[in-house]
């Protein structure tokens, strides 16, 4: 299941209570064609990954956590572990998600 956030006080909650596991986050708009032509796959992965937390973030709705976190484009993925943003490299990326969902 994909968790909407709908404020900054959100996201930060739903990244702490997630504890030790991998926290992916979509950050995309209603107005974005490739957003909403990747969500139906977002979402599926939701429901594969149960050990793994899926948020959505609106960019026009939370435009101070999409400041934060530093978000150019849409849509933008980024995965945060222990509250903390990981995988900032595509080497570190495909580390954090083989390790965490054993993807391939």
């Amino acid at each position: 299941m994909v968790k909407q956030i709908e404020s900054k006080s959100a996201f930060q909650e739903a990244l702490n209570s997630a504890g030790e596991k991998l926290v992916v986050v979509d950050f995309s708009a209603t107005w974005c064609g490739p957003c909403k032509m990747i969500k139906p796959f977002f979402h599926s992965l939701s429901e594969k990954y149960s050990n793994v937390v899926f948020l959505e973030v609106d960019v026009d709705d939370c435009q101070d956590v999409a400041a934060e976190c530093e978000v150019k484009c849409m849509p933008t993925f980024q995965f945060f572990k222990k509250g903390q943003k990981v995988g900032t490299s595509d080497l570190e990326r495909k580390h954090v998600v083989k390790e965490e969902t054993e993807w391939t």
